[in-house]
């Protein structure tokens, strides 16, 4: 009987682990979504949005005229642990780095012109378009 209760426990926190999960991710999505829309709104013009590679992940690819922009969008609704700025980590901008090279790479197979690159952030505070700050030239591959 008691392995029955176990079961349960367990089945009862991965259910609501679940349901977080979901909602945070729906929530990122509608992160991009707004990040994307107000880069727009600026004149920069998305090329690809949630581009994988193993061992990393970058939000959104842009364009800002000659400029390839690999931009990292943060969604926190607190500042308890820092805000969205204080949660890209060193290791976070490694990530960022290993997937743009891999993304420069493949455009360049296919030709594409790759001219300059810039890192941007596009940090949320509230899944608002007037909760937005966007930092340009974040950091660099060096």
């Amino acid at each position: 009987m008691a392995r029955v209760g176990i079961i349960k426990n367990w089945l009862a926190r991965w259910t609501q682990f679940r349901k977080d999960s979901t909602a945070r991710d729906t929530d990122g999505a509608r992160a991009e979504t707004l990040a994307a829309r107000y880069l727009q709104a600026r004149g920069i013009s998305i090329v690809q949005r949630n581009f994988r590679v193993r061992g990393g992940e970058i939000d959104l690819i842009a364009r800002d005229g000659d400029i390839t922009v690999f931009v990292e969008v943060r969604l926190r609704r607190s500042a308890v642990f820092g805000g969205a700025l204080a949660s890209i980590t060193p290791g976070k901008r490694r990530r960022l780095i290993l997937a743009a090279r891999c993304w420069l790479t493949r455009a360049h197979k296919r030709g594409g012109r790759l001219g300059n690159i810039r890192f941007d952030y596009v940090l949320l505070d509230q899944l608002s378009p007037d909760g937005i700050e966007w930092i340009r030239n974040a950091f660099t591959m060096d």
